[in-house]
């Protein structure tokens, strides 16, 4: 017998449709899965046959074949795990087939049945409301996150079994309809505000200025100037996100897992802030398993560097393309992936390697050399795409506490 149940997964920031197609034949029993599934997703043989199992249903002996189409993209997650045995379910006519057509499944199992939350909710929503889906059965943990797209039929789930009861027309669940949120600040940390700031009254009037028109900014001074405490706060006056750069953003997040409170749209520019050991993958993204970087997880906010010429150079070099076009393209053997990446680049950096070179206070024991050698680690090309640069000398208590100090 065969069935086919829809389902879709994530590539990138954006979702696509995949159909699970499911073939049960008389033979040796046996447990396949071709289109391309990566191990996360062959693993799920072991899952479904588990939670089937436990949900009260008898695991047909028989030779059993699931496809993933298209079977020329690669599948990758426990996304599936829902939709394959809803297939099997309906091809062994556990469950009428009539009743799994143009529905769409997704989410992970457990051996006992339960269904768990997935990453990536929001787009594969948004995706199913652009398409004029039907009803999206979903783990229950992520139905906030659905909400947030308007114009969907959901069914959030707890376990199989409920799944299982409601398509026999034995238990029906109640749907829920989306209508859309609105941005939701939410913040981990305490705020930090712009007008803390005393002093630096030159420092300050430059991020107003980047603030304003969208410029990068470079800041270099000696070590307890006040650099990382002025990036820091720099967030808070930067205008306020639009709903479509909201759901942009939070689509990013979804997909990397950080969401920090399911079913609310970002309404803070994200603040990113990676050490300078971090590599060139990690900072634009990629690996074996396509994932957005600090620079896409910086759309629309800030990706603030401290120690800018500690950085590997190839890392740095990596930023030309996302600051030049605001966007970054990801070639590998096995794929090309394009990915958001418009931010406001905020960096920071001593004067030298010892970092206090020009202060009035401190001896710089660097030579001429290495303070040359040191500040040619940023490149010429990267510095071009920074359009403001700003001096921050570690200042005097009488100057920090003189409030009008230039002011005007």
């Amino acid at each position: 017998m065969l069935a086919r149940v829809l389902s879709c997964t994530v590539f990138g920031i954006e979702a696509f449709a995949v159909e699970v197609e499911v073939d049960i034949a008389n033979g040796l029993p046996a447990f396949s899965i071709v289109g391309l599934p990566d191990t996360a997703c062959r693993e799920s043989l072991d899952r479904v046959r588990a939670a089937i199992k436990n949900s009260g249903i008898v695991f047909p002996s028989k030779k059993i074949t699931v496809n993933l189409a298209p079977a020329h993209l690669k599948k990758e997650g426990p996304g599936f795990d829902l939709a394959v045995a809803v297939g099997i379910l309906a091809a062994n006519e556990n469950v009428p087939k009539e009743s799994v057509e143009g529905k769409v499944f997704c989410g992970e199992l457990s051996l006992d049945g339960k269904v768990r939350p997935i990453s990536g909710v929001l787009p594969r929503a948004a995706f199913l409301a652009q398409e004029d889906a039907g009803a999206f059965y979903l783990p229950g943990p992520n139905l906030k996150e659905a909400m947030c797209v308007s114009g969907l039929e959901l069914f959030p789930l707890k376990t199989l079994a409920e799944l299982i009861a409601h398509l026999k027309g034995e238990k029906i669940l109640t749907p829920h309809f989306s209508k859309g949120a609105v941005p939701e600040i939410i913040s981990q940390e305490h705020h930090l505000d712009f007008s803390d700031i005393q002093g630096q009254w030159q420092a300050k009037r430059g991020l107003e200025i980047a603030a304003a028109g969208g410029h990068n900014v470079l800041m270099m001074g000696p070590p307890g100037a006040g650099k990382t405490m002025l990036a820091k706060r720099f967030p808070s006056i930067l205008s306020t996100m639009t709903l479509e750069e909201s759901v942009e953003t939070t689509k990013i997040h979804s997909v990397a897992g950080l969401l920090v409170k399911r079913g609310t749209l970002l309404g803070e520019r994200p603040f990113r802030d990676p050490h300078h050991t971090i590599s060139s993958i990690a900072m634009v993204g990629g690996g074996s398993h396509p994932k957005p970087g600090e620079v896409s997880l910086s759309h629309h906010g800030v990706l603030f560097l401290d120690e800018l010429a500690e950085f590997r150079r190839n890392t740095l070099e990596v930023l030309r393309q996302p600051l030049e076009e605001g966007r970054i393209t990801i070639s590998r053997a096995a794929y090309t992936m394009t990915l958001p990446a418009r931010f406001t680049l905020v960096a920071a950096m001593n004067p030298c390697p010892c970092g206090y070179f020009t202060d009035p206070k401190k001896e710089c024991n660097c030579s001429s050399v290495q303070i040359k050698n040191y500040l040619s680690k940023v490149s010429g090309p990267l510095l071009d795409r920074i359009d403001i640069q700003l001096s921050v000398p570690r200042l005097k208590a009488a100057e920090i506490l003189e409030k009008n100090a230039g002011a005007e």
